[in-house]
Formats: C-alpha cells, structure tokens, sequence
C-alpha cells in the first residue's frame, strides 16, 4: 500500500512561498546562507576558537556541522582531552572517519612531531581533507586513506613501532567516529595495538545500542575509560550579532550552533594503564 502525506492547506501554500524565495533569492539573502557567510566573514574562514584556534578551514563539512567548526565549538566537550593528548607529543595520530580533517589536520598543526594517518571512506570528505591539510601547509604530515577496518588499523598502529622513532612519553592516538562501526573496528583482540594506544572514541548508540558499555567491558583492563557527555548549545552563544541575525527567528541561531545529533552522544576517552 502507497502512503500519501497530505498537508494542511497552509501548510501546503508556505512550502510553495519557500521553494520560490528559493528561486529568487540569492544564497547568501536566505537565512542559512546569511548566516554562513557572516561566521566566513567575521572568523576569515578560520576556526575561531578552541583547541584548533587559527586553523585554515575549507568551505564546507563532510558528515557534520560547518558553522561549529568555524566558530570553535565543535565538540567542545573534548577540548581538555585534546590538549591532555598533546601534552604527551603523540608520535602518531590514526583517525578513523576523518570527514573532511577538523581532527586530522588540526591534530598535525597541534603537533608537528607526529604522523597522521586519516581514514575517510567518502571521495568527497578525503578531497575535502587534502585540501585543508594544503591549506594549512600539513600534507607531509599525513597520509590519506580509503576504509579502515581491523586488519588496516592494526597496521596503522603498528606504523609508529616500524618507521617512527621512539620518544620518551610519547604516545599514539586513535581518535575514531565511524558511526557504530566502533563495534567491529575497536577490538582488541583482533587490533592488539589498541592494548597500548591512547583512544578518544564517539559513541553511536542510536546506531548499536549498548555500544558504550560493551567498549568499556573490553577495555577495562587494559585502560582508564572515562566518559564524557555532549552538553547543550545556546543561540545566546552565536558571537556575531547584527540587524540581520535580530530580525531571524531563534531557531536559525540554534542551528547555527547545532551538531545535528539524533541524540545526546557522548565520548569515551581511553588511556592505557601505565
């Protein structure tokens, strides 16, 4: 049986009026699009804030928010995590669902000494990120790559062991958002390495219910877990104010401010026993 949605006659007459100010209108008179070009403009196209502050960014997200980024608040929860990791000079950096190189790149800037290894399985996301790694004169730091599953993320990490040379308090960082592939791709007995890897991972339990005990259960005895939960976001936060932003509706400003989670996520941040 087909289902029909029919919509109340208002309804039905607001959708044309939106599809034809779409026509007419430029991008950048809509309310996304002022909005856009409006953190473009005030930041320069720079990451504003946070532990990626000054980073070069590119035009557009893949997967995930834009604005955020551009305005610092990008997943803020783990800003003291970041800086923990780099405190520790990571010789090695692996990011698993990398998008278009928020971490990737802003991980090789942050730390010079490191080889960063990005998986994307998206060609739009991996051309995304040789562009911002050019842009921010990184690309000899990092090497791009296709899908990463067990097998390929246990080579990764066994990469710093072969070729990088051993420093006292260095470690390697695994940061991994691959949306409830976490299931299959953190385990340690099929990616012995992990034993001894430092972890920042986005749970997805929308996607694999239970995912967040079951990664606690397998690394508790090797690891620290800590978890670290998404906090809300204000339109009172949107830094940049004009006539224009006055006269949208509140609801423009929050999405400027989401991350377009399905739910409150959160992340666990995993430190090998000493």
């Amino acid at each position: 049986m087909k289902w029909t949605l029919h919509l109340p006659r208002e309804a039905r007459w607001e959708t044309r009026i939106a599809r034809a100010l779409r026509q007419v209108l430029p991008e950048r008179a809509r309310p996304i699009g002022y909005l856009t070009h409006l953190v473009r403009q005030h930041t320069r196209q720079r990451v504003r804030l946070g532990p990626f502050a000054g980073m070069r960014y590119v035009d557009q997200a893949i997967g995930s928010a834009y604005l955020p980024k551009l305005l610092g608040t990008y997943e803020r929860e783990l800003a003291p995590v970041i800086e923990e990791a780099c405190a520790h000079r990571p010789g090695l950096v692996v990011d698993a669902g990398a998008g278009e190189g928020y971490y990737a790149v802003g991980l090789a800037l942050r730390n010079p000494q490191a080889q960063v290894i990005a998986f994307e399985r998206q060609p739009a996301g991996r051309a995304a990120l040789q562009d911002l790694a050019q842009r921010n004169g990184v690309e000899g730091q990092i090497q791009v790559r296709h899908c990463c599953d067990p097998a390929g993320l246990e080579l990764s990490l066994r990469f710093r062991r072969a070729a990088l040379p051993r420093r006292q308090n260095s470690i390697s960082l695994l940061v991994c958002d691959v949306e409830g592939e976490e299931q299959v791709l953190l385990d340690p007995q099929g990616v012995p390495s992990l034993a001894s890897t430092h972890v920042l991972v986005e749970t997805h339990e929308f996607v694999r219910p239970g995912i967040t005990d079951e990664l606690r259960s397998r690394f508790a005895a090797t690891h620290q877990v800590k978890v670290i939960w998404q906090t809300e976001r204000s339109a009172a936060e949107f830094p940049f104010r004009t006539a224009g932003t006055r006269l949208l509706p509140r609801s423009y400003l929050d999405w400027a401010l989401s991350e377009w989670r399905p739910i409150r996520m959160c992340w666990l941040w995993m430190k090998p026993h000493e």
